[in-house]
């Protein structure tokens, strides 16, 4: 899936790349690439003054997701020095094919039994999650989506394979002067088929997405296995593909700033950030629940287990560092925090305030199996050909 492969651009939180102390060959280093703005710089500087010893720290961040899995499949398959045609290395100047192997990585949660099977990660060792301080303290959802077999399927007797930092969901954008003209707000799912907004109406250009929100209006789940058994299924979709001006998963907020649409299912690392800037813009969280997407610390199964890796993953953990982290990136924090109203800017509020209702609702997107992806790529594909 493409959730977050692209970006429209986090605002100046972006964590430029951050090396921090000497660099001594003998000294302990910590190389950590990281999804572009998804952690700010002033954590990594009180990481790093937390810490009892001097030790160099790279943060590199990375604009997409999807790079991030792509290093992750370099690191696995690079050539050993000793493959490597004699004669190239003398090419002056020679880039190298692959970064450094880092000791953490950002990956999406959807990405997660993809990294699992082709063995790109490897698990968190159980005696560094029991000291882990606040891993006992995650919700139970949180230590459930990360504890998958070898195949990276949910298993409650699995290993634990990430550590979840950050989260997000799918939510409803919209525009504030068009909607004060009809009179109604948009609040949940089902306002999506009113008449007035026929062909007013951007979607994500993704089958789970847009297939998902219909189920959820149904009273179903984003991740029902065989969609035959939903009857009104399709017959829903069709209607809503009436209202849509056009699908895209990257410039579906650019018509609705410019009011070519006046309505948009979108993800909220997309979403929040542009809410400040457009003031005739406002977003909601469908009351029925939604979907969910998490960004994870994972370890490259070719790097060795380090004391320091498993403090940063702490650190971050830690309710005022969470905290820090939810407010500056403008996302949602796994870990209990005490954020209230005044800590959020009101244009945001509502999508980061913790409603535990909405979150109950709410759903991963999980791994389904090839037969049943391909029930909702054909689905989609039928109805957009009408």
């Amino acid at each position: 899936m493409d959730r977050r492969s692209f970006l429209l651009g986090t605002g100046g939180l972006a964590l430029s790349q951050l090396l921090v102390g000497c660099a001594g060959n003998k000294q302990i280093k910590l190389n950590v690439q990281l999804l572009k703005g998804s952690v700010p710089s002033q954590v990594v500087n009180q990481f790093r003054q937390s810490l009892q010893q001097q030790v160099q720290l790279k943060f590199a961040p990375v604009e997409q997701i999807r790079d991030l899995f792509q290093h992750l499949q370099g690191w696995q398959n690079k050539p050993q020095a000793a493959d490597e045609q004699v004669w190239t290395r003398f090419i002056p100047f020679r880039k190298s094919q692959t970064t450094a192997v880092a000791d953490l990585v950002t990956l999406g949660d959807y990405w997660l039994k993809a990294a699992i099977e082709e063995k790109l990660i490897q698990p968190l060792q159980e005696a560094e999650v029991k000291q882990f301080k606040q891993w006992s303290a995650l919700d139970e959802r949180w230590q459930k989506l990360v504890r998958r077999n070898e195949q990276g399927d949910l298993d409650t007797q699995g290993k634990i394979w990430a550590a979840p930092y950050r989260w997000g969901s799918t939510v409803i954008v919209y525009n504030r002067d068009k909607f004060k003209q009809l009179g109604w707000k948009p609040q949940n799912w089902g306002d999506l088929w009113r008449d007035e907004l026929r062909s007013r109406i951007s979607l994500l250009n993704q089958p789970r997405e847009v297939i998902g929100l219909v189920l959820k209006k149904l009273g179903q789940s984003y991740n029902t296995e065989n969609l035959s058994t939903v009857p009104e299924l399709e017959k829903e979709l069709r209607a809503l593909n009436q209202q849509v001006k056009f699908y895209s998963s990257n410039t579906y907020l650019e018509p609705l700033i410019m009011g070519d649409t006046w309505l948009a299912v979108g993800w909220s690392s997309d979403v929040v950030p542009i809410l400040g800037r457009y003031p005739q813009l406002a977003a909601i969280t469908p009351q029925s629940g939604t979907a969910i997407w998490a960004d994870l610390w994972v370890r490259p199964t070719s790097i060795a287990k380090s004391t320091l890796s498993s403090q940063w993953i702490d650190f971050c953990w830690q309710p005022a560092i969470a905290k820090q982290i939810s407010l500056l990136t403008k996302s949602n924090s796994p870990i209990s925090t005490n954020i209230v109203a005044s800590d959020l800017q009101e244009s945001v509020r509502n999508l980061l305030q913790s409603n535990q209702e909405v979150f109950a609702k709410s759903e991963f997107l999980l791994p389904l199996a090839t037969s049943v992806v391909q029930q909702y790529e054909s689905l989609f594909t039928k109805i957009r050909q009408g």
